[in-house]
């Protein structure tokens, strides 16, 4: 049973561990959302939100504090400025993990950790209408068969229509 344990170590060193959430939060903030595993999404949770929380009340405190966690100058830039505007009136829940299709290398569960506030509409939507304006490429089965359908195409006289 998990009586008491509230710290998910995701298989590594606690000095490991502080660095990866660091640089997870750093690239969140500057980027607004990101790809990873539903783990280290749900770690990530609970690391970034409190610092959000902070952003509200524009002390030297609380910068500092939040320095303290993050060690980027730029990211403290952001989140103080672009990104406590936004969460100003918000009581909580900065962040939102969605699910996402399995990694094909290893199978892990991922998901994508974005804020509230931020979302950049990256979803099933999105990505069909990127495919859709594609134009599929004609599949033949020689190798050059599609450079070959697309000269005949320009070698063919076009139709002249009487006035």
């Amino acid at each position: 049973m998990r009586h008491g344990h509230k710290v998910n170590h995701l298989g590594r060193t606690a000095s490991h561990r502080k660095a990866l959430m660091k640089n997870l939060a750093n690239a969140l903030i500057l980027n607004k959302q990101i790809f990873t595993t539903q783990a280290k999404a749900r770690s990530l949770r609970t690391y970034i939100e409190p610092l959000i929380n902070r952003t509200k009340e524009n002390t030297t405190h609380n910068r500092r504090m939040c320095f303290a966690y993050l060690q980027d100058k730029e990211s403290i830039k952001t989140l103080f400025g672009e990104i406590a505007e936004k969460i100003g009136t918000r009581p909580g829940g900065y962040t939102r993990i969605i699910k996402i299709a399995p990694r094909r290398g290893d199978a892990a569960d991922m998901a994508l950790i974005e804020l509230v506030d931020f979302s950049l509409n990256v979803g099933k939507s999105a990505t069909t209408k990127i495919t859709a304006s594609a134009e599929p490429k004609k599949r033949t089965r020689r190798a050059g068969g599609a450079k070959k359908a697309a000269e005949s195409k320009d070698d063919m006289p076009e139709e002249k229509t009487e006035e």
